[in-house]
């Protein structure tokens, strides 16, 4: 079995599709920011195709709180698989869009200057919700956070807000000149949002900087889809031995993407249309039909499927009570707050059945449950409170926050690590209401700092509450 590196490319003959383009020629444009799983999957793939006749947009990748990616792909020179699977079919693909990855803790020095490149002209990030350090209800620099409060007294510089400062303002200095800084994580209005917390921290450490901000860089929302399960130790046995290749760390994933852009780009852009993005004048309705149906479906699902006893996304759709009370749910609490015509949409969760039902990916409940406190808001709170405004139904959607208040209760019971970045003080909660379920309830929608304008509504808080008691006392998936 071969090695995947450079040095393969010249002479491999076996199942994969290589890069159709000389990797010689191509330089970086593109800094991305948490180069995870999701994103070789998904924006790496479309600046492979796009490097076929732009060969000017390679990505370095950077990692900001581990090295795995960096140790992973440095000896096969960035390379990577990606695998494609749906049931039977497995088909691969040798992706070269990545050029290197370093990663903050060995290399923050050459990633601060990557940021003051001028051929680096987009700075993309897939950090996760909880990476924009934003306050409970999701709008502002939360100043509270240790890491935050680090970085702005000069103790260290790791957020991902500190992080854009520090490398904006070297780009000023050096004279990088206009950028583009382009969130692709699952978060409502994710380019102002990037765009106002980098704002808040420099306002507060770096005050001049704000202004060149406002005239030199840009910050275009998007919206990204495609299922990425986490990669297992089968996987990469099937793969290597489908490819001939010895890949330390290939990625597995499904037939669908999609990648709409806000086309908002201060300092130039690739032809993203060729490679099959969406560039649009507003990503809302793209960004809201995902987040409500797809990100809210998945968050549900996660938590109640686990409850259950599931381990897997198609394992729990096979469940017949939980799988129509996503459909109702769906369909009559989540449809009528889109903007969007009814039989689209519905058209739409069809398609998400057929993926989520894709028992190839092996999608883990577990990787999707984890960071609640930060997914929540978005996928499940802002369509409740819009419906509540106009008394529309929420027992489904109600059922979801359930879940998750009484899967976070069952992590500590067992002695379970919660990965949250509000573990601590969910961990409080759950300890000072010692068993009691409608205690705990009581407790999080009081002091959680998630549910502002929602705790004191009757009809919410008691539906949560018995969705939590007939959940934690296995009472399984109450109809809708």
């Amino acid at each position: 079995m071969s090695p995947l590196n450079n040095r393969t490319l010249t002479s491999y003959t076996g199942a994969a599709q290589m890069p159709q383009y000389n990797r010689a020629d191509v330089t970086a444009g593109i800094l991305h920011l948490g180069i995870g799983a999701f994103h070789r999957a998904h924006q790496a793939v479309y600046i492979d195709d796009i490097l076929r006749s732009a060969p000017g947009w390679g990505i370095l990748g950077a990692s900001l709180r581990r090295a795995d990616t960096r140790i992973a792909l440095e000896p096969q020179d960035g390379l990577y698989t990606l695998a494609v699977r749906d049931g039977d079919m497995l088909q691969t693909r040798v992706i070269g869009s990545v050029l290197r990855v370093l990663d903050w803790a060995q290399n923050a020095q050459a990633i601060l200057a990557a940021f003051a490149d001028p051929n680096i002209r987009i700075i993309s990030l897939t950090v996760t919700e909880k990476g924009y350090c934003r306050t409970p209800s999701g709008g502002d620099l939360d100043t509270t956070l240790p890491v935050i409060r680090d970085d702005l007294s000069g103790r260290g510089l790791r957020s991902v807000p500190g992080i854009l400062v520090a490398g904006l303002e070297r780009r000023r200095r050096e004279g990088g000149g206009p950028v583009t800084v382009l969130s692709c994580d699952n978060l409502p209005d994710n380019g102002p949002t990037t765009g106002r917390v980098v704002r808040q921290f420099a306002q507060i450490s770096n005050p001049d900087l704000v202004a060149w901000i406002d005239e030199n860089v840009s910050f275009p929302a998007s919206m990204v889809d495609r299922i990425t399960p986490a990669t297992t130790p089968a996987d990469i046995d099937v793969i290597n031995d489908v490819t001939g290749l010895t890949d330390t760390w290939p990625i597995t994933t499904e037939p669908f993407s999609q990648w709409v852009i806000e086309d908002n780009f201060a300092a130039g852009r690739p032809q993203f249309e060729a490679a099959g993005v969406q560039m649009v004048s507003d990503v809302r309705p793209f960004e809201m039909m995902k987040l409500r149906i797809l990100n809210g479906a998945h968050s549900t699902l996660a938590y109640a499927g686990s409850l259950i006893g599931y381990e897997f996304v198609a394992e729990a759709m096979d469940d017949p009570a939980l799988s129509a009370l996503l459909t109702q749910t769906v369909m009559n609490e989540v449809i009528p707050t889109l903007g969007l015509p009814a039989e689209e949409l519905a058209a739409y969760w069809d398609t998400l059945l057929a993926r989520f039902a894709n028992k190839s990916l092996h999608h883990r409940l577990d990787q999707i449950a984890q960071d609640g406190s930060q997914k929540l808001p978005q996928r499940l709170l802002a369509p409740i409170r819009e419906n509540l405004s106009v008394d529309r139904p929420v027992t489904g959607l109600t059922f979801g926050v359930a879940a998750w208040i009484v899967w976070i209760q069952r992590r500590r019971t067992r002695g379970l690590t919660l990965v949250d970045p509000m573990a601590d003080q969910l961990t409080a909660l759950i300890d000072q209401a010692n068993g009691n379920t409608t205690d705990l309830v009581h407790l999080i929608l009081k002091d959680s700092g998630l549910f502002e304008g929602l705790s004191p509504v009757d009809k919410f808080s008691r539906q949560v509450t018995d969705h939590a008691i007939r959940l934690s006392t296995g009472g399984g998936v109450a109809p809708v």
